[in-house]
């Protein structure tokens, strides 16, 4: 019997340990759920007769080194400052290992030791990243394979509420992480567009978006992502003239959520003493000059700008910001307060449904044409628990498991999944989730 050890069981793992737990009986393996939370890990195993769940301390090493040395693979969905961690335990106990998180420079100089021991160390094998680059490498390699040139790429992602369950005027819920959501876009974002570079930083980058459509889901905006320039060695695309990566959101979103950003209470670098006896009116006025005689609304409204009867006032009243409720978070960070004021008002209920939306365009000279192709994903969550963002990021990770332990997989050292090996199997399983991309224009 091999035995999975899932480290985390988050939001994101119900669909990933499901699929494990299913497959467990045909495959002879024991599926091993390891959080912090006993009950949190308790209710994903769901008393299934092939899985066990048990506390686990990332922090605590012998307990680190004894459930890892007992491991056939290793599962990270731990947050990604912890990888490193289970990345050099999982080399010690010559264990390989699977993570959907960016690959960190920690994690990137494991490379060699990895390949010497024989171990594969899988990154990025989520839905973004992860199902992002293997459905654009697949096109761009049958691009490639009919001699043509990639000219311009641009991917778009977003992770959404579904039109059913879209009931407030942010057309917005939390679908994952919710200080991630706070916190996206900090630093400079940079591109290559016709050739140009473009560096946006981070107090414009809310206001510098673009528009796209996918399908027939109507029209979104998208702001630009970090870093899409390192994408260009990535994908094997050095000569690109366009390369740009961004996130998804109903129109609107952007220019309302500017309105935090030039406030500044998207900041986590801080503390704000007393915190706790503040409402959040007062915290919103703790950052508006001190204009006597005007409600917080009217200083808002004179300070950024905006139409104090407007659509994006009108976001903001909804939040609550302006009320009297007590903050009740003792030494916070303007990020964790405003967090805090997000989360009473973007949860997903239990029967919402949330949407997960993708595209890829491609433009690329063929016969001495010039040409486009679009790839478009939109996968619909079930409910709270198996949720798109679930489907997405769980189940390529559960599939890559799967292909590791029956020796699908022989790479062996740091790798995502950006060559066939990876994701031609990866791609084709999940269609049979839903997960298929519409196809538009010929190549």
């Amino acid at each position: 019997m091999k035995k999975i050890l899932v480290l985390g069981a988050g939001l994101s793992t119900s669909c990933l340990i499901n699929y494990l737990l299913k497959h467990s009986g045909s495959s002879d393996w024991m599926v091993i759920v390891a959080d912090s939370n006993l009950q949190t890990a308790a209710t994903k195993v769901n008393n299934h007769p092939r899985g066990e769940a048990v506390v686990f301390d990332i922090f605590n090493q012998p307990e680190r080194k004894r459930l890892i040395s007992m491991a056939d693979l290793v599962i990270s969905m731990l947050p990604a400052r912890f990888h490193p961690m289970v990345a050099e335990a999982c080399l010690e106990e010559g264990k390989s290992m699977l993570t959907a998180s960016y690959v960190s420079p920690e994690i990137r100089r494991l490379d060699y030791q990895a390949r010497q021991k024989g171990l594969l160390f899988l990154n990025e094998i989520g839905v973004d990243p992860g199902i992002d680059h293997m459905s654009a490498m697949r096109v761009i390699n049958q691009i490639r394979e009919k001699g043509g040139k990639i000219t311009g790429f641009r991917s778009f992602t977003g992770g959404l509420i579904a039109p059913g369950s879209d009931n407030n005027p942010w057309n917005y819920k939390f679908t994952w992480n919710p200080r991630n959501v706070v916190l996206a876009g900090q630093g400079t974002s940079m591109y290559i567009r016709d050739g140009r570079y473009k560096f946006i930083p981070y107090h414009q980058l809310f206001r510098q978006t673009e528009k796209c459509t996918v399908l027939d889901h109507g029209d979104f905006d998208v702001y630009a992502n970090r870093d899409s320039l390192k994408y260009r060695e990535i994908y094997s695309l050095p000569d690109i003239q366009t390369m740009l990566r961004g996130t998804m959101r109903r129109p609107g979103y952007c220019q309302a959520w500017d309105v935090f950003v030039q406030l500044g209470i998207t900041d986590d670098s801080y503390t704000i003493e007393g915190s706790e006896e503040m409402s959040y009116r007062e915290f919103i006025d703790a950052f508006l000059p001190g204009t006597n005689g005007l409600s917080v609304k009217e200083k808002l409204a004179r300070y950024t700008g905006i139409p104090i009867n407007g659509e994006i006032m009108q976001k903001l009243t909804w939040l609550g910001i302006f009320e009297d409720t007590r903050i009740n978070l003792k030494n916070a960070t303007p990020a964790q307060i405003l967090q805090q004021i997000l989360e009473e008002k973007w949860r997903l209920e239990e029967q919402d449904q949330d949407m997960l939306v993708m595209q890829h365009i491609f433009d690329f000279e063929l016969n001495g044409k010039n040409a486009t192709h679009r790839s478009s994903l939109v996968v619909l969550g079930k409910d709270r628990s198996e949720t798109a963002m679930a489907i997405t990021v769980g189940t390529p990770v559960a599939i890559a498991a799967r292909l590791v332990l029956n020796g699908t997989f022989r790479a062996t050292g740091v790798h995502i999944p950006i060559v066939p090996e990876f994701y031609d199997p990866i791609l084709q399983e999940l269609e049979s989730y839903g997960v298929c991309f519409i196809e538009e224009g010929e190549i």
